[in-house]
Parts: structure tokens; sequence; C-alpha cells
């Protein structure tokens, strides 16, 4: 059954509705005009980027902290916050444009930037997210000291998911159907020590 994106909306982010559609909103006007998406993504913003954020959030659990590396133009941080208002999210993108654009696009949303690369972030956290930052056996050493023990990494992943996950020791990959939304592919991974 096919369901109009007002309704997904409403369904993934009672109470943020506005919040999410004007942030569409700068993704598809900002954000290209920026070079942070192209041109032709704004058709599919709703479903290639924010949408397909979400299945991430059924892994985190009621008022963690999330840490978001290379967030870029928000992804998927900013859905994260907006569909889990419970949670504390923290944004941290290295490149200076990138970084303005994200000040901007959290503008009273009670989210946090950080304007440098994770290695450079000291603060440590239960949950990482990333989406398209890098292979996950890069991801895992870059950010293994974001984490605290008995944290997890959740890196949003593609068809590619179970390669990936196949190459990094205890990586366990979820394929996550949320109604109405297309499979999401999550590689968790939890530091032992």
């Amino acid at each position: 059954m096919l369901v109009s994106r007002e309704t997904l909306i409403h369904s993934f982010f009672p109470e943020k509705e506005k919040e999410i559609e004007r942030y569409a909103q700068f993704l598809t006007t900002a954000g290209i005009e920026r070079g942070l998406i192209g041109p032709k993504e704004g058709e599919i913003i709703w479903e290639r980027h924010i949408f397909n954020s979400l299945p991430v959030i059924s892994l985190i659990p009621q008022g963690a902290s999330v840490v978001d590396i290379g967030s870029g133009a928000g992804l998927p941080g900013i859905p994260i916050a907006l569909a889990r208002p419970d949670l504390q999210v923290t944004l941290v993108e290295p490149l200076q444009r990138r970084y303005d654009f994200l000040v901007e696009a959290v503008e009273g949303l009670g989210i946090t930037v950080f304007h440098g690369q994770a290695q450079d972030y000291s603060i440590k956290s239960s949950f990482i997210t990333a989406r398209a930052v890098a292979p996950l056996e890069k991801l895992v050493a870059m950010t293994r000291h974001l984490i605290n023990k008995g944290g997890v990494l959740l890196a949003i992943k593609g068809e590619s998911a179970s390669e990936e996950a196949k190459k990094v020791p205890g990586a366990e990959l979820h394929e996550i159907s949320l109604e109405h939304l297309p499979l999401g592919r999550v590689i968790r991974v939890v530091k032992r020590a």
C-alpha cells in the first residue's frame, strides 16, 4: 500500500513535522546551491536521504547520547534528532562549508554541531552513527576513541553491507523494515574493551 509523504512525516516526526519540512526545504535549496547534495537529489530528498536515515533509530535506546560523524548535510543526524527528541545528538563535521550549513540547519533545534574531524572530537558517547563516511574497517578505527566501553557504532550502509560486516570481527548486520519505508541496512559494532 502506497502511503503519502505527509502520512510518513506525521508518523515518524510527530510534533516535529514543521522542523523536518523546514530542514528538507533547506536541503533542497541551500544544500544544492552550496554543493552539499547534487542538483537532482532535490527530487528524491525524502526517500533517499531523510527516510533512509530512520531505520537506525530502532537500535538506539531512550535518552541516549548520539554522535553523528561526518554529518555533511546533516544526514543521518538531523532526521535522527527530529524523529527522536529524547536523544542528545551532536553532529561532527570537518569541512568549513558543511559546518556552516549545519549551524544554519539546526538553529533552534537543540542539536550541537562540532567543527572538526572525528579524531579531534574528544567527548565519548554510547552511540556513534555514520552514513557514507568510510568503509566499515576504517570507520571502526576512526571512531574507537569516541565510544564508551560497551558503546556502539551504527553504520548505515547500502547493498554492500553484508560484505563490509564480514571484514570486521563482531560486526552485526541489521536489516530493518520500518512500516512503509524501504529496507534499511545498519551494521552494529559494540566496543568490547
